[in-house]
């Protein structure tokens, strides 16, 4: 029998239900779900039929999975393997806890990816010989084969290593940066190829921390991007810089000071964007080496469409560097992973950051952050935090080693764990809402109906929220986007259910084409997502 994508997720809830582990009386639980998944994943994604895509680079040498009989890699250029028949991609099914190896060719090493409108993961860059290459993962149904394809036909401009994708209002993808590379291109490519942002290079320091650029789409067209300790306000039609925001205090924030950051929900008349900016590494120990040296614990918030806008600071409980920031359904940012110590890079850091924690940014200043559950596996150098369509997050990965190292401190890391956020909580479970009925896809401006089950009263408007699935690595989620829609009361129908009227995002701007997660919220609680399609405005456009 097979399964829709929610019956799936809500099956396996189920199953899971004995499953969770708490620690004293802090929110949130924690789950084992699979022991040992073969690889340490530095790259993370979601696909749109709730599969997860995990991604190590390929010269890292044995792997503890193999790639089914007859695909080994052969690379006489590989320092460790030219023979390899080890698996450096799997694909995890949440919903059986089943792997299945993936084969990739080329080295990912510190590469960047993103959803295309079809909801294929696009991946670009690496090292050595993935400096320009492009890959794409078409994802398929859990019981069928699909695989990473190497792009021969079209390369990157420009070496991509530790570089930025965003998804654009017309679908095409901008990658931004990287190492040596202070530029931005396209893909599709254009034909002027790479173009020189030189924002990225005045921001270059003598430990590289504008690499990773923090690069989010506003909707107002336009594209925050974030590096070393700066920002500013791109134009990428015309390659111009529309505003210098003022710098953030507190150092560098950006790869190796591996700070993280995030675009709170759009809602309202989506006019206003903020941003917020947590954690990093204090300058110089990236260069001294230092492992011990503390991690700040600031974090600035900037309304980024003000015509005056200003960093408004504040501290987490805990300094962190190399924290993943996960936009919840809610509206809320849950901060996991990383280190109170040190710097990104091998070996780098220490004491590790085992409490989450909640930041909730309608509560005032001083309020705003709850310490959750601690976990108790560190999640160090190479380690990721992905939204599932359950609510739960999906925490991979961890290598601070080159190589793969099981003893010591800090050992490289194959269980694959889900934290559960307190609007999982059983004492909650009445309050989740059930989605009985939505649409498969919408166009811009549409208005539809979306049809919930709740099994106690709904008393306070029921919120639709629109999610992305980003491409998370080394602490950054790239393409994170959750949007509120304008939605009217519930409406009550007979056994328990509710009508809701909604209008869907007004542009591509707000929300770029593509698969989304559609979670009802009641009450601070989400519903298990349905996956919905976000088409082009156009009804004859090809790309839809």
């Amino acid at each position: 029998m097979r399964y829709s994508w929610c019956s799936r997720w809500l099956l396996f809830l189920a199953w899971t239900s004995l499953q969770v582990v708490t620690h004293g009386g802090l929110p949130g639980t924690w789950e084992l779900l699979v022991p040992n998944v073969g690889i340490a994943s530095m790259h993370t994604a979601v696909t749109h039929y709730g599969t997860v895509v995990l991604l190590d680079r390929t010269n890292i040498g044995p792997s503890r999975r193999m790639l089914r009989k007859g695909h080994c890699r052969f690379d006489l250029k590989d320092r460790v393997l030219k023979h390899d028949c080890y698996a450096h991609s799997v694909l995890f099914d949440p919903a059986t806890n089943q792997i299945r190896p993936l084969m990739i060719l080329t080295d990912t090493w510190c590469s960047s990816g993103q959803f295309l409108p079809d909801g294929t993961l696009l991946q670009t860059g690496g090292d050595l010989d993935g400096l320009k290459k492009i890959r794409k993962f078409a994802p398929c149904e859990p019981d069928k084969l699909c695989d990473w394809e190497e792009l021969d036909d079209v390369e990157l401009a420009a070496g991509r290593w530790y570089s930025t994708n965003q998804i654009l209002p017309d679908g095409s993808i901008i990658i931004v940066g990287g190492r040596a590379a202070s530029s931005v291109e396209f893909y599709p490519p254009k034909k002027h190829g790479a173009v020189v942002l030189p924002f990225l290079a005045d921001v270059e320091d003598n430990q590289m921390d504008n690499l990773y650029p923090y690069v989010h789409l506003l909707p107002n067209g336009h594209l925050f991007i974030f590096a070393n300790n700066k920002a500013v306000l791109y134009d990428y039609v015309t390659n111009s810089i529309v505003r210098d925001y003022p710098p953030l205090d507190g150092g560098p924030r950006n790869y190796p000071s591996a700070g993280s950051s995030a675009m709170l929900a759009l809602q309202g008349d989506y006019s206003t964007a903020v941003i917020v900016v947590c954690g990093g590494a204090q300058y110089g120990a990236f260069i001294e080496r230092s492992t011990d040296t503390p991690a700040h614990g600031s974090c600035g918030r900037i309304v980024a469409t003000d015509p005056k806008p200003g960093w408004e600071m504040e501290d987490m409980p805990f300094g962190r560097i190399m924290g993943d920031m996960v936009m919840l359904p809610t509206g809320d940012v849950l901060i996991i992973n990383g280190a109170q110590a040190g710097t990104q890079g091998f070996e780098m850091a220490s004491n590790p950051c085992l409490y989450p924690v909640l930041y909730r940014p309608d509560q005032p200043v001083g309020l705003r952050f709850m310490t959750l559950n601690p976990g108790t596996v560190p999640r160090m150098y190479h380690s990721t935090a992905n939204l599932l369509p359950d609510g739960r997050v999906l925490v991979a990965g961890s290598n601070p080693h080159y190589f793969y190292k099981f003893e010591g401190d800090f050992p490289t890391e194959l269980r694959l764990e889900a934290f559960s956020p307190e609007y999982l909580s059983q004492d909650r479970a009445n309050l989740r809402p059930v989605i009985e009925d939505s649409p498969k896809r919408i166009r811009y401006g549409d208005a539809f109906e979306v049809v919930i089950s709740v099994s106690l009263p709904v008393v306070e408007k029921v919120e639709v929220n629109f999610a992305s699935a980003p491409f998370a690595t080394h602490s950054f989620s790239q393409g994170q986007r959750l949007v509120k829609l304008t939605v009217s009361s519930a409406i009550p129908e007979s056994g328990g259910r509710y009508r809701i009227s909604c209008t869907g995002p007004p542009g591509a701007k707000v929300a770029p084409p593509g698969y989304y997660m559609a979670f009802a919220v009641n009450q601070g609680v989400p519903s298990v997502a349905r996956k919905l399609r976000m088409l082009f405005l156009d009804p004859t456009s090809t790309r839809v």
